[in-house]
């Protein structure tokens, strides 16, 4: 069980993530400390991914039947936890520090990583989004979505 979390802090992005995602146009980068220092990346993925908040649910169901007529990728945050996939996402490496997921669609390429190092006496979580977009419907796609992935992702590190 975690413990008391604290508050959740904007980064700067580390220039070597880039390499995940060559090309990407688009990094951020969000961190909390909790006090679960067993905490594996998988796990702390887990509860980002599979706890949300129900206004969340709610906005990716939203956003869901919005896109589908565009022909655009709708995953289901509800998905069985699968050791290929966290949540919607197809994992793409993993070792106990670090889970990466996303996948490429034709309007962008989409990356999450989730990073877990141990800082005595807090575990420290970040959450890197990088997203490479291919064409003018994934320019306007990530314009309209930023403004909720700004409020979405600190909201799910806070479910670690």
């Amino acid at each position: 069980m975690t413990g008391q979390a604290l508050s959740v802090q904007e980064l700067k992005t580390d220039a070597g993530m880039q390499g995940l995602l060559p090309g990407a146009q688009f990094a951020d980068a969000f961190r909390i400390a909790v006090s679960d220092d067993t905490l594996t990346a998988r796990q702390a993925a887990e509860r980002m991914f599979l706890r949300l908040p129900r206004w969340i649910d709610t906005l990716m169901r939203l956003r869901n039947l919005v896109v589908a007529p565009l022909g655009l990728k709708t995953p289901t945050h509800t998905k069985a936890i699968a050791a290929n996939s966290i949540g919607p996402f197809p994992v793409i490496s993993e070792t106990p520090q670090r889970l990466v997921a996303g996948f490429d669609d034709r309007h962008l390429d989409f990356r999450v990583i989730v990073d877990v190092a141990d800082n005595p006496p807090r575990c420290q979580v970040t959450a890197t989004t990088l997203v490479m977009t291919h064409n003018l419907l994934g320019r306007v796609y990530l314009a309209t979505i930023m403004p909720f992935h700004r409020i979405i992702v600190p909201a799910m590190l806070r479910q670690v």
